[in-house]
């Protein structure tokens, strides 16, 4: 239930990113605003001292996603107060985002004033992404902090629009400017959530060709590359409810990957379901879809929200394994999604409940980011850098509620209890980067204090134990059957693939695996049918594993073991069991394999 529970988060904040009509501008007074950006020039700022970030790989970075959505009435755009109120009202009633931006280090040319308030009774103000000079600051933080850059995120529906069009551009050159001032890099990704699935390939295709022939955004010695080839990445190929079939998705793949203009050809990136691999839960269940997802050059399962606590954070990590397992079998790299903390409460009426998944001081994020690098991922997506809407953002927010308005209910720093600057975030994912990159050691608890510095002395983890994946096809006759593994070894994060709909019970947990069918099935000489795939941990070779299975006493159960960590699974051995044993009504059998069997791909 919990996984269902995640499943209508992830689906719900995927919904979230659907982009609005454009809102009616109200007059509402703007301190000072910016100039419109003429798309054909990029800003410019002041070179400042700074590392200059690799920009040929996307290996050991950690990227975020950059939103750039906000704007506000005078910055230009003509987008009124979008992103950050319903109603183009700038109340506290109207507010849409969960976080409040610090804007204490912008100028008033930068401000956007609202009609809300802070508890000295001072105004507050928010910024507009079209404006350069906020965006400018964003990337002289990611330069203090040590972060690579960002996926500055490009909305499908957004770009037949021509406001939302030219704002995208503005925001576009705002970011290469600022990635270009302060050494970071950049790339495009874009979005396909609401997309028409009748125009999305050629809409995508089309403005690719806008960025390359006009906007020039390849030539720019900040834009990201890989493999020889400028970066994109498309996100929502394949998510259920999102458009396209997966020839379509493959003809957009193969524009960007075989495209017999070499100026147009790029690296791809697919921010994916969570399920991709097993085509269930928030991916489209078509076969085909399985080709599209090992033709992508890096595959990056999307997973805010999917937990909360470390325990669920651990039991994902053999998902991430078998995930990392099967990208390489694709002859792809894999990039996991790390993020602090998720909620959507004022987005809209109705929203989500008052922050939904807290970030427990960091540490929700630290552990994701350990178990992706303990498992050895080159490459992480963080969510998100200004994600204030859905609660992820990860730049300087309000430290404490005397530094958000009134009247709303907002997330600070130290909304859980534990103080924190507003910078803690930044500081956390400065030394997230350098645990990817080896720079300091492996550690699962938070190596800096609260005011950026290095611990004394970081504890060091000893190595992660090697995951294994099996398949157990369980196939019964009888009214009930169970299934466990009694030593040898451990189970973890069981996933049932797919069960007979007319069994009455179907369920899988680490110590146990449950099938049902009605008696008067089970007397009739009817089947029903289980299959779970499952993490395999705390093996050695030449250990037997011991296996038991239970089951009433009429018909028969047959079990088939299969080694899951290739491409296909490979069946290791098949037990039928239909004889009376015990006095208990339980039938037992025992039975034995090797764990070698289960120890490398067949």
């Amino acid at each position: 239930m919990r996984k269902l529970i995640f499943l209508f988060i992830i689906l719900v904040v995927t919904a979230c990113n659907l982009t609005p009509a454009p809102p009616t501008a109200t007059a509402t007074s703007v301190v000072n605003p910016a100039t419109p950006t003429d798309t054909s020039v990029p800003p410019t700022a002041t070179s400042v001292p700074h590392t200059v970030v690799d920009a040929s790989t996307m290996d050991n970075k950690l990227m975020m996603g950059y939103q750039g959505w906000f704007t506000c009435p005078g910055d230009g755009a003509d987008t009124g107060w979008f992103h950050w109120f319903r109603d183009n009202t700038p109340s506290a009633s109207s507010l849409r985002v969960d976080m409040w931006p610090d804007t204490s280090e912008m100028t008033p040319d930068e401000h956007c004033r609202t009609q809300m308030q802070y508890p000295n009774g001072e105004t507050a103000y928010l910024y507009s992404a079209f404006n350069p000079e906020p965006v400018m600051k964003h990337f002289q933080w990611m330069s203090d902090y040590g972060i690579d850059g960002v996926f500055l995120q490009r909305f499908g529906t957004e770009l037949l629009d021509p406001h939302y069009f030219n704002e995208r551009n503005v925001v576009t050159q705002n970011v290469r400017a600022g990635a270009e001032a302060y050494g970071r890099v950049f790339a495009i990704m874009y979005d396909t959530s609401g997309m028409d699935s009748s125009n999305f390939v050629t809409t995508i295709e089309n403005d690719w060709r806008y960025m390359v022939d006009t906007m020039h955004i390849t030539e720019s010695a900040a834009y990201l590359h890989h493999n020889g080839k400028p970066m994109v990445a498309i996100w929502g190929l394949g998510f259920i409810e999102h458009p396209g079939t997966p020839q379509q998705a493959m003809e957009l793949v193969n524009f960007f990957e075989h495209n017999p203009d070499s100026k147009y050809q790029a690296t791809i990136m697919g921010g994916v379901p969570t399920w991709w691999r097993l085509l269930n839960n928030d991916s489209q269940t078509d076969p085909a879809w399985a080709d599209l997802y090992c033709a992508l050059n890096i595959i990056s399962p999307w997973t805010v929200g999917r937990y909360s606590s470390d325990s669920e954070v651990d039991s994902y990590k053999t998902v991430m394994q078998a995930d990392m397992v099967r990208a390489t079998q694709c002859g792809a790299q894999y990039m996991p999604v790390v993020y602090p903390g998720t909620a959507f409460h004022n987005d809209h009426v109705g929203g989500s409940a008052f922050n939904l998944i807290p970030r427990r001081g960091g540490n929700l994020y630290w552990r994701q980011v350990y178990n992706a690098v303990s498992i050895g991922a080159p490459m992480i997506y963080n969510a998100m850098f200004d994600e204030v809407d859905e609660d992820t953002a990860m730049y300087k927010v309000a430290a404490t509620t005397n530094d958000q308005p009134m009247g709303v209910d907002l997330l600070s720093m130290d909304a859980d209890g534990i103080h924190l600057p507003n910078d803690w975030y930044l500081c956390l994912a400065g030394a997230a980067t350098k645990m990817l990159r080896s720079e300091i050691p492996l550690t699962n608890q938070i190596p800096i204090n609260r005011d950026c510095s290095a611990v004394a002395a970081i504890p060091t983890i000893p190595p992660t134990p090697i995951i294994y994946k099996m398949r157990i096809i369980v196939d019964t006759t009888a009214d009930w059957t169970n299934f466990s593994l009694l030593s040898g070894g451990q189970w973890l994060a069981p996933q049932i693939i797919s069960s007979s709909p007319e069994a009455s019970n179907a369920s899988a947990d680490a110590s146990l695996f449950s099938l049902n069918q009605s008696l008067d099935r089970a007397k009739a000489g009817k089947h029903v049918e289980m299959v779970v795939e499952v993490a395999l941990t705390d093996i050695q070779a030449g250990q037997e594993l011991t296996f038991v299975i239970k089951r009433g006493s009429i018909g028969k159960t047959t079990v088939t073991l299969q080694n899951a960590i290739g491409a296909q699974p490979v069946t290791v051995k098949t037990i039928e069991w239909s004889a009376i044993a015990g006095s208990t009504g339980e039938n037992p059998k025992q039975f034995t394999v090797l764990s070698d069997a289960f120890m490398s791909a067949k």
